[in-house]
């Protein structure tokens, strides 16, 4: 388990998918955003959630975000797309609804960060969001991450294609 300031971040259990899937794949507007990927309805249940536990892997370390005040729940957190030999990753986070706000994710990304370079052993980190996700530019910033560039209507969201902004952040730079 990884501790932050607000946040542990330990491996996914079988009881945490009911409640990630009704917040955080139910909810299609939202998946949409967060996700590269068409939505599709999904059972509660199903072995086909996104939030159903996998055998770890060398590719992507995919953790259950705990909010520390009261330990609930608080949503999703992993590196993916991790490539050992150019030791690099990108960051992705989803924190439920109720989850957000309060902090949880700036820290949520900074033990992310702990753990790809110090853990790990990784050189850089990328991170994507929408453009207008005010809220992840302002968390990728505050950790440290820095703009790159914008991929121009690279993602169909909702009937339109939308930019996307990608933020980098390599090891010598970060300051966990």
């Amino acid at each position: 388990m990884l501790r932050g300031e607000k946040v542990l971040l330990r491996a996914r259990r079988d009881d945490d998918v009911a409640v990630l899937h009704a917040d955080l794949y139910d909810d299609v507007a939202t998946r949409s955003r967060a996700d590269g990927r068409a939505w599709r309805p999904i059972p509660p249940g199903s072995p086909a959630s996104p939030f159903v536990p996998v055998p770890p892997g060398d590719d992507a370390a995919i953790f259950s975000v705990v909010r520390l005040a009261d330990d609930e729940l608080a949503g999703d957190a992993l590196l993916w797309s991790i490539d050992t030999h150019n030791r690099s990753a990108h960051v992705g986070i989803s924190l439920r609804p109720s989850m957000r706000g309060g902090g949880l994710a700036v820290d949520t990304v900074r033990v992310l960060c702990h753990y790809g370079f110090r853990v790990r052993g990784l050189h850089r980190l990328q991170l994507e969001t929408l453009a207008d996700n005010q809220a992840m530019i302002a968390v990728a910033e505050r950790v440290g991450f820095r703009r790159e560039g914008t991929l121009r209507q690279n993602s169909w969201v909702a009937g339109e294609f939308l930019d996307e902004a990608v933020f980098g952040l390599v090891t010598d730079e970060w300051a966990g």
